[in-house]
C-alpha cells in the first residue's frame, strides 16, 4: 500500500472513531434519529413540605420507587416519547432505584416554604455526576425532584437532559405540576398527577419552547 493510501486510511480511522464517541448536545434532543434513554425520577434531593403527619419511612421505602415506577409501567397515562416527539424512548430504572435506596427518611420532612424553590442548576449536575448511566449511547432524561409541597398543592422537578458520554447536562428545566391529575387514593396516586401533567405540558408547550431555545428552530 502506498504512503498516501496509508496516511488516509489513519486519517479515515481518526475521524471515524471520533466521530463515534462525538459528545451529544442540546440541539441532538430535537433530531428524530437520537438515542433517548429515559432514567427515571431521582428523589435524593427531594423535600415534602407542610405534611408533619406523613410516615417518612413507607415513603421512601415504598411510595417513591412506586411513583417512579408509573412513568414506565403507564406509558397510556404518561406518554413520555409522545411529549419528547419520539417513536420511542428506552428505560433504564436501576440506577434511580438505587440512588433513592439511600436516601435518609428522617431528612426529607420540612417546614420550610422555601425548600420548594431550594434547588439550583448546579444541584442537578452534582446529582447526574453520580450517576452511572453503563454503556448506553446518546442522550439521557432524568427528572430530578425538588419538593413536594402539600400546602401549595403542587410539586417541582427539574427536567434533565444528558450527554450520557460525559455525564455533561445539555439542559435542565424546571416545572411544576399540581396534585389530583391522576386519579385514585393514597400518597403515591396523588403526587403521581404532577408528573402527569408536566410530561403533558412537555408535549403541549415546553418541547416547541426548548427546540426554539437549544437549537434555534
Amino acid at each position: 500500500m502506498k504512503l498516501k493510501q496509508v496516511l488516509f486510511a489513519a486519517f479515515a480511522t481518526v475521524v471515524l472513531g471520533f466521530n463515534a464517541n462525538a459528545q451529544s448536545t442540546a440541539k441532538d434532543l430535537f433530531n428524530s434519529d437520537k438515542q433517548v434513554t429515559y432514567f427515571g425520577i431521582d428523589f435524593t434531593q427531594f423535600r415534602l413540605i407542610g405534611d408533619e403527619a406523613a410516615n417518612q419511612d413507607d415513603i421512601v421505602d415504598k411510595q417513591l420507587p412506586a411513583i417512579n415506577d408509573l412513568v414506565v409501567n403507564e406509558p397510556k397515562k404518561f406518554k413520555l416519547a409522545e411529549a419528547f416527539k419520539k417513536s420511542r424512548i428506552d428505560t433504564d430504572l436501576e440506577e434511580s432505584h438505587a440512588k433513592n435506596r439511600k436516601i435518609n427518611a428522617d431528612k426529607i420532612k420540612s417546614s420550610k416554604s422555601a425548600d420548594f424553590h431550594r434547588l439550583k442548576p448546579e444541584d442537578v449536575a452534582a446529582v447526574v455526576k453520580g450517576y452511572n448511566f453503563g454503556d448506553y449511547k446518546g442522550l439521557g432524561i432524568l427528572f430530578v425532584c425538588e419538593a413536594f409541597s402539600k400546602t401549595e398543592k403542587s410539586a417541582s422537578y427539574y427536567v434533565t437532559i444528558v450527554d450520557l458520554a460525559s455525564k455533561k447536562v445539555l439542559f435542565t428545566e424546571r416545572l411544576t405540576g399540581e396534585v389530583g391529575r391522576f386519579g385514585g387514593f393514597g400518597f403515591r396516586n396523588y403526587w403521581a398527577g404532577p408528573v402527569k401533567e408536566i410530561i403533558e405540558d412537555i408535549d403541549k408547550k415546553q418541547y416547541k419552547t426548548w427546540r426554539a431555545k437549544y437549537s434555534g428552530e
